[in-house]
Formats: structure tokens, sequence, C-alpha cells
């Protein structure tokens, strides 16, 4: 019987431009890491890249094993400008983690605590695919967007921790209307609100 499926070596290249593009990533971040150093990374031609994956976008929610692409959520979030943005990222954001692909970001999470490599990569998927787009999205003051999506970022943090790691109670089980009326309102401040700001360094 003649055998089927994946020619043979083309799974492993799919793999060897996977772990590429993990340690490009992580090394130089999503605009540092180009197609052609990937490619260069993984040993083959830059066209083989995008035959397997498309965009760099879409190799690098592969990579990331993504349970959601911020490119299709965010829009919406967004549409509505600033006004009630904070509860509508705090109810999308619940849509993702208690659908089926929320087994998957739990994965990711807990991979993050232990590999250096994956934390790198899950940084850079939150603050550049996702929260650098609500900043321009919503054109934030420059000066003070950093610390906006920094504030964000730590609240979502602890909600996804104490929701879907720890799992304490009753945050755990709360309805997600319940954790919107109770965690939107902080959010929309972190993005809008009156904060007083420390002076920027031009640390990164």
């Amino acid at each position: 019987m003649g055998r089927t499926g994946r020619r043979p070596g083309q799974q492993d290249t799919r793999e060897a431009i996977l772990a590429a593009s993990r340690e490009a990533f992580a090394e130089r971040g999503y605009d540092g890491a180009s197609i052609r150093l990937i490619a260069a990374g993984a040993g083959v031609d830059p066209a083989l890249v995008h035959h397997y994956f498309g965009t760099k976008d879409q190799l690098f929610l592969a990579a990331m094993q993504a349970p959601m692409d911020p490119a299709e959520l965010l829009p919406p979030v967004l549409a509505g400008g600033v006004d009630g943005v904070g509860e509508r990222l705090v109810r999308t954001m619940l849509g993702v983690w208690d659908s089926p692909a929320g087994s998957a970001a739990v994965a990711l999470v807990r991979s993050a605590v232990s590999n250096e490599l994956i934390a790198k990569m899950l940084r850079e998927f939150i603050f550049n695919r996702i929260l650098r787009r609500v900043a321009k999205g919503l054109d934030l003051d420059p000066a003070e967007s950093r610390y906006r999506v920094s504030l964000v970022a730590s609240q979502m943090a602890g909600l996804i921790m104490v929701r879907y790691i720890i799992k304490i109670e009753p945050l755990a089980s709360a309805p997600p209307e319940t954790i919107v009326e109770l965690i939107g309102p902080t959010v929309q401040r972190y993005i809008a609100g009156e904060l007083a700001f420390p002076p920027v360094s031009g640390r990164k």
C-alpha cells in the first residue's frame, strides 16, 4: 500500500522554521526578526517560510501556538473608541479564555513561567501584538502609553492567574459579566483616567 500524508522531510522543514522563528522572535523581537533571518536560521529559502506560514504575523502566531489572533479580535474592541474600552477588553479576553481555546492559553502561560524563551515570546506577543495595537488604535499619548498599557497588562495578567491558573474562588467561577463589571472600570482608568506618571526613562 502506498504511503499517504506529508512527503518525507516536510514536517521536519516546518519544525525547523518554527524553532528558528522562536529563537529569532525571542532574541530580536517581532520587528527585528525578519523572514530572511528566520529562513537562514532554519537553513531554508525564505520562499519556503512564506509557503508554510504565509505572513510573518501568521508565523509568529504559529510559533507562539497562540490561542487567538489579535488582528481579528481587537478591531471590534477598538471600534467604539476610548469610551467603554476597558469593559470591552475584559469581555473579549474572558471570551477567549472561557472558550475551548482557553486550555491552550493556560498551557502557554504555564510554559512561560518555567521557560525563558517562551516567556520572552509571550512578552513580545502581549506588548507588541496586543497592547501596542491598543495604544495605537486609541491614539494614546505616546508619553503615557507605555505606562498605561503596562498597567493594563498587570491587571489582565493578575486576572488570568487568579481565575484560570491558581483558580481562587469566588473569582474563578464568577460569571463573565460580573468580572467585566468589577474589573472593566479599573482597566478603563488605566487607559483613559487621570494618572500621576513618573518621568519616563530612556531605558526599555
